[in-house]
């Protein structure tokens, strides 16, 4: 459905998933980690665990494996094996990201509100030469709660000036969508191939594009000129 044209001050992106693809990268390693203890990792837990923060998803993956007191731990591996991963190369730009990001950019003011902690989006937008892009970076870490609550939205947008009802969010999972919808921020959803969002999450988009290209056409034909400084 393509909704009426409504002007658009301001745009957060999510950032796995959307601007990189490494959400299969965060399953192995969630994975390798369990199965490190001797503990099987299902699909099911992959998608129990997207859009937590990292204190959120550590506590998931340690009491998972039978050793709740060792969440820190778990938390502190898996960042560092995720890190050294996109140091060799392995989250790659997402087909259209960059130009969707950079065509954005160049005429509103942009947010990440990303459930990686800070270290990894910091890691990831040096890697690919994108930080410069975006006016702020929010990490659920830095919020009371994940995804699908709304903080990270919540907090983005207002680190932007920007009231919800005037921006978009883009998003590619169901817990992305339920929290970039909840904040208030109209959705275009990029529908994950591997780990496509639920029917009732997608039904929350305002818009639900093609792919990266058709994402950049609908947002760049709603946007309001001359606001980015």
């Amino acid at each position: 459905m393509t909704p009426d044209r409504c002007p658009v001050r301001g745009v957060v992106f999510d950032l796995d998933g959307v601007i990189i693809d490494s959400e299969h990268l965060w399953e192995e390693t969630w994975r390798d980690f369990a199965e490190s203890r001797g503990v099987g990792w299902a699909l099911s837990d992959t998608l129990a665990v997207q859009g937590m923060s990292a204190p959120e998803w550590a506590t998931y993956l340690a009491e998972h494996v039978g050793a709740p007191d060792e969440a820190d731990l778990v938390r502190d591996r898996v960042i560092d094996d995720i890190i050294g991963r996109i140091g060799d190369g392995e989250a790659e730009l997402l087909p259209g990201a960059p130009e969707l990001v950079r065509g954005v950019s160049d005429r509103v003011p942009i947010a990440l509100a990303s459930s990686s902690a800070r270290k990894t989006i910091d890691a990831v937008l040096a890697y690919h030469d994108l930080a410069h892009l975006f006016t702020a970076t929010v990490s659920s870490e830095e919020v009371a709660k994940g995804k699908p609550s709304p903080d990270v939205y919540l907090e983005a947008a207002a680190r932007l000036d920007l009231a919800p009802a005037d921006g978009l969010a883009v998003e590619d999972s169901s817990n992305g969508i339920r929290a970039a919808h909840a904040s208030g921020l109209r959705v275009v959803g990029i529908p994950n191939e591997t780990y496509p969002p639920k029917p009732d999450a997608a039904a929350l988009a305002y818009y639900v594009a093609a792919d990266h290209a058709d994402a950049r056409a609908f947002i760049l034909a709603h946007l309001t000129d001359g606001v980015r400084q």
